[in-house]
């Protein structure tokens, strides 16, 4: 991020204890604004917190810089009291673009959606999910039987995709993951990655006896019979992280994890 003076702060919290007590710390040290008047975010707590925070601020696009005060912190920086608005002046940008999901229930209501991980289509009972894939307009799997499909930004593809067994992606590879849950047929297909340029259009086959919910990062719509999902890049999200610990070099270093 380069700025010519110190920016306003604004800090978001979890309310863990571990989150509650770098605000305290974090307040008295530098009196953060209120989000309405921030040049940046700063948001204390895991990978969720960071995920809640990007769809809290996403209308306004505000640099969000994450500290790790939670359990998972793919997403966030080191927590570091000491010279925090250096290092925000000092961090690199990553430009995220959120999926947009178009669900359809079986009674016909619509539901839109963002998400900045993944859109999955889960089965909500005891029987496995049939779902056929569609992307851009060619039937790509004519029937899948599985516990659910995902499709996973770059950014979400060390998240569920990866406990998947989903392919991680680098930031600037330009592509999605397709990703099945528990496929039992065909049993030995294992995903597919595309351009992020598609739709991909994921029909609930005899959703009348095998319902399935859609779930966008925490948005969830149930009894689902359509998902439509693509890539909007009309809205831009951007997380900063400190030199050397960038998104982009993350992702790839996790490829290489034992």
């Amino acid at each position: 991020m380069s700025k010519a003076s110190t920016p306003s702060i604004a800090i978001i919290a979890a309310d863990t204890p571990a989150a509650q007590e770098a605000l305290t710390e974090l307040e008295a040290l530098y009196s953060p604004v209120a989000p309405e008047k921030a040049d940046v975010i700063v948001a204390l707590g895991g990978d969720g917190t960071m995920l809640e925070t990007l769809h809290r601020f996403m209308d306004r696009n505000l640099p969000i810089y994450g500290m790790h005060r939670g359990s998972v912190g793919f997403l966030m920086n080191n927590y570091d009291a000491e010279n925090l608005p250096q290092r925000i002046m000092k961090a690199r940008s990553t430009l995220l673009h959120p999926l947009r999901m178009e669900a359809i229930t079986v009674s016909g209501e619509k539901t839109e959606a963002l998400a900045v991980n993944e859109v999955s289509l889960l089965r909500e009972a005891r029987q496995t999910a049939k779902i056929r894939i569609i992307v851009d307009g060619v039937i790509r799997m004519e029937e899948l039987i599985c516990d659910g499909v995902l499709v996973a930004t770059p950014a979400g593809s060390t998240a569920y995709n990866l406990s998947a067994h989903g392919p991680i992606i680098p930031m600037d590879a330009g592509l999605l993951a397709l990703t099945p849950i528990s496929a039992f047929r065909p049993r030995r297909w294992r995903g597919a990655l595309l351009p992020r340029t598609v739709e991909v259009v994921l029909d609930a086959l005899e959703y009348d006896k095998r319902p399935v919910s859609a779930v966008a990062d925490y948005t969830e719509v149930r009894d689902v019979a359509q998902v439509r999902i693509r890539e909007d890049r009309s809205i831009s999200l951007t997380l900063l992280f400190d030199p050397g610990h960038n998104l982009e070099e993350r992702i790839i270093t996790e490829q290489f994890a034992p």
